[in-house]
């Protein structure tokens, strides 16, 4: 009902019902959402704006790919690798509640930019927790492919082969661990990712084929190195100026109500490919339509081929390998 409770509401308000898709990768939702909107009315972002965006997207998948790393771990019974994810998961919940004042739903993201700036004490947290994860975050991947039992359970179990990967529509760390190179990062580059050279993490640049649900574990743990890259990027050259196009909100409601078009935004989420097409009709307040696709409606389709030749004490696994978003996906 969320896409139908917008036409009730104006695109500033439709921010806080987009930020409640889902819980996990919430801010992707808003920003998906508002490059949408920013899209159909032509309206600028600062790039002190943008800059604070990628950091907050970059956050959003460290804590998104801790986690579900986390769960994988107990979804085999390895307790004890699931509890030190959720230890590890923490420090990036604490940067997160410095900066926006929330663990979930940060509020960050706002027409033109974002709400609340990197302060001194937010920009220590931030390198202290690059530091940080950087010392300690190896511990985890050792813990877990040095664990016989966590590599039988997880070696060639739900294979989804390349071809099949882009017969079905599969995206993000879903598609790239059958050796897909698709990244919205590096194709389509959006916020500050252009001045970062991002590059789809596969399989085969490392080890070689095989594209199951160790693959999917492998491209998440290097893609969280790959977001600690992208973060002390943006510290190093966050741009001065300012956060937002326009504070006052009711100027920025006048020159959306006078736009006329439609608006289309799709950005690497966690999951993949995250995508919000809004429609604005010159004269109405109120956003006229607006359509999400969450990346759990292109991964989901590609169960019954990771089901094939496996257990059924797989299934939890396998069905938790493309990290499934119920909410994102059932509205």
């Amino acid at each position: 009902g969320i896409e139908f409770m917008a036409r009730e509401r104006n695109p500033i308000q439709v921010i806080y019902l987009s930020e409640r898709i889902c819980g996990i990768c919430s801010f992707s939702h808003v920003v998906a959402f508002l490059r949408a909107v920013e899209d159909a009315a032509d309206y600028p972002v600062t790039p002190r704006g943008q800059y604070i965006r990628t950091l907050v997207l970059e956050l959003e998948r460290l804590h998104s790919h801790i986690l579900w790393a986390g769960v994988a771990c107990y979804s085999i019974g390895f307790d004890s690798a699931f509890h030190l994810g959720m230890v590890l998961r923490e420090k990036v919940m604490d940067v997160l509640e410095a900066l926006s004042g929330n663990r979930v739903n940060y509020g960050v993201a706002t027409v033109g930019g974002v709400r609340w700036d990197i302060t001194p004490e937010v920009s220590r947290a931030v390198k202290e927790m690059v530091k940080y994860y950087k010392a300690e975050f190896g511990a985890f991947y050792d813990v877990v492919t040095a664990d016989p039992i966590a590599k039988a359970r997880m070696r060639n179990v739900g294979v989804l082969t390349e071809d099949e990967a882009v017969r079905y529509n599969a995206v993000g760390p879903t598609a790239r661990a059958s050796g897909v190179r698709c990244d919205i990062r590096e194709t389509s580059p959006y916020e500050a990712y252009a001045d970062f050279n991002v590059k789809a993490i596969v399989p085969q640049d490392y080890y070689g084929k095989a594209y199951g649900v160790f693959d999917r574990f492998l491209v998440r743990v290097l893609e969280v190195h790959q977001s600690l890259n992208i973060i002390e990027h943006v510290m190093e050259g966050l741009p001065e100026g300012e956060i937002v196009h326009e504070k006052n909100l009711n100027k920025v409601l006048a020159a959306l109500k006078k736009a006329e078009g439609t608006g289309w935004s799709v950005i690497e989420a966690p999951r993949g490919d995250d995508t919000h097409v809004v429609h604005l009709k010159a004269g109405e307040e109120n956003v006229n339509w607006w359509k999400v696709r969450a990346p759990t409606y292109a991964n989901a389709v590609s169960w019954p081929l990771m089901f094939r030749d496996n257990e059924l004490a797989d299934a939890p696994l396998i069905i938790n390998s493309i990290d499934p978003c119920i909410s994102c996906m059932e509205r």
